[in-house]
């Protein structure tokens, strides 16, 4: 019988929050039965297994990161949309150590609408550039590898022990992408 008031939104929502606070990786169902204060059987109504509720967060993350991701292209091309998504995507990930981990569960794996969402955004920062494919898929793929590394080394400490500020770099980090954006070499 399912718990009044626990509902699969609320247990993803609940589960996305647990895993920015102990990470992604140790989301449990008892831990997320904890916190609602229920035997972790009482979760099984809404979730089938540990699995299908970390596909859940994952799929809320995806959604999460293609809305900042689209709210910060509104208006913008070229350079500005790079940085304005570059920065959307970076923050979320400052904000949401946990959710930012689920979004790199394996895309085959989650709800491939968010998965597609979330692609499409870098391809709508890429119009203009005017890449014709398969030159836009490269430059996806450039992007989500440089955000991604330059975020996961950023949180666990990487940069910390140059001089040189972070912030500095990763503007010219940026600065650097939009250069081989409008200069992509010829195949």
């Amino acid at each position: 019988m399912a718990r009044v008031g626990i509902t699969a939104e609320r247990l993803t929502r609940a589960a996305a929050d647990l895993a920015d606070e102990i990470g992604f990786q140790n989301v449990t169902v008892s831990a997320l039965a904890r916190g609602f204060g229920v035997k972790p059987a009482a979760l099984y109504a809404h979730i089938k297994d540990v699995q299908d509720l970390r596909i859940r967060v994952a799929v809320l993350a995806l959604a999460e990161l293609a809305d900042r991701a689209a709210a910060a292209l509104a208006g913008r091309d070229g350079k500005d949309a790079l940085v304005a998504f570059a920065n959307a995507y970076r923050d979320y990930a400052k904000e949401h150590p946990g959710r930012y981990a689920a979004t790199q569960v394996e895309l085959e794996m989650v709800d491939t609408g968010a998965g597609i969402r979330h692609s499409e955004m870098t391809r709508a920062l890429l119009r203009g550039y005017d890449l014709p494919e398969p030159d836009q898929t490269d430059a996806v793929r450039m992007l989500h590898s440089t955000f991604h590394g330059y975020v996961s080394l950023e949180r666990v400490g990487g940069f910390r022990r140059h001089p040189r500020e972070v912030e500095a770099s990763w503007s010219r980090t940026l600065d650097a992408l939009d250069a081989v954006l409008r200069n992509w070499p010829p195949a």
